[in-house]
């Protein structure tokens, strides 16, 4: 794409050089509806702004520090963040924190910044009234008035669901732990929305804190007469810990049950067997964060909020299978008799 110059934005607008660089420059001279239809004229261009050295614009990006379940994907991000400002020209500057004070002096100090993320109302308040393009990585309320670059949660749980479907899967529990996360929400409600279309299949939703062992909700669930044929897990470290604690029981993965992540960490291919799950592109997340900054920097985006979603994809490994329910239940009555 040929380079735009205040020449070309010049012939465009009719105005002379000098008029066009007063204008962008935010000088005297020129008026200001005139200034106005110059950046307008340049944004549709394309026109970016020649940054003198040493002065790079600086783009912010916050993570919350006591997020230690998505640390993982959060690396991910900041690598996408970090690869694309510096295609982009930006300088980045990063924090770890939950304080609003320093939220909102990091982002006053820059051209934007990206909220990776869960931040509470507090943060998010102070962080808006500083008036900067902001780009939210993580939930939303209802029509919230700010960018947002996602993942496909609620998508994604519909897309294991029709796997499973596939499979013969016609008993299946979706393991949420503890409960509240909005994300894991979504990926249940997800399935939910697909499952409920199929009138011979039983749905279950397992939620349980750090004070009870999966082994122990698996049991109350299979004294209820209920036997999962698989476990589709909120995220893949719950996927981690029920693998571990079906093979201890002594069930075989995926002859007996099979068992769904989320997240595709590391941790899904250092388990045996490996974790079928369902893959979050964190670098993807980062690099369309920073682009959509840029883009509100320098006018390419429309007035209202804009949602753009990063879509997941499932890798198949070898903790998923052909439905067994008889292997299931067998499994399970040579449990009880134990």
């Amino acid at each position: 794409m040929a380079k735009i110059t205040l020449s070309k934005i010049a012939a465009v607008s009719g105005l002379s050089k000098f008029a066009v660089s007063r204008a962008l420059a935010g000088k005297s001279g020129v008026s200001e509806d005139t200034r106005k239809r110059v950046e307008q004229i340049a944004a549709d261009l394309g026109y970016q702004k020649a940054t003198p050295k040493g002065e790079a614009p600086t783009i912010g990006v916050i993570f919350h520090d006591a997020d230690l379940i998505n640390s993982e994907l959060h690396l991910l991000v900041q690598n996408g963040v970090q690869a694309e400002a510096h295609r982009l020209g930006y300088r980045t500057s990063m924090r770890w924190t939950h304080d609003p004070a320093e939220m909102e002096t990091l982002i006053a100090s820059c051209s934007g910044a990206i909220l990776v993320g869960t931040h509470d109302r507090q943060c998010l308040d102070r962080a808006y009234a500083v008036g900067k393009p902001l780009v939210r990585t993580g939930w939303l309320d209802a029509l919230e008035q700010v960018d947002q670059v996602c993942s496909t949660d609620h998508e994604a749980g519909s897309a294991v669901a029709l796997y499973l479907l596939g499979l013969g899967h016609r008993s299946v529990a979706y393991v949420q732990g503890t409960p509240g996360y909005r994300g894991r929400v979504e990926r249940h409600y997800g399935a939910r929305e697909v499952f409920e279309r199929h009138g011979d299949v039983e749905f279950t939703n397992l939620k349980f804190d750090a004070e009870n062992r999966f082994s122990e909700v698996l049991a109350a669930l299979h004294e209820q007469g209920t036997v999962p044929t698989a476990f589709f897990c909120a995220h893949d470290g719950l996927a981690v810990t029920v693998i571990s604690e079906l093979l201890r029981l002594g069930y075989h993965i995926p002859d007996d049950v099979s068992v769904i992540g989320f997240g595709d960490n590391s941790a899904a291919q250092q388990i045996s067997p490996a974790l079928t799950t369902v893959k979050v592109h964190g670098y993807s997340i980062g690099t369309a964060s920073v682009r959509m900054i840029d883009d509100r920097v320098v006018g390419r985006l429309p007035p209202a909020p804009v949602r753009l979603q990063i879509a997941n994809a499932i890798v198949e490994r070898q903790s998923a299978g052909v439905a067994n329910p008889s292997r299931a239940l067998l499994r399970m009555g040579r449990r009880q008799r134990q």
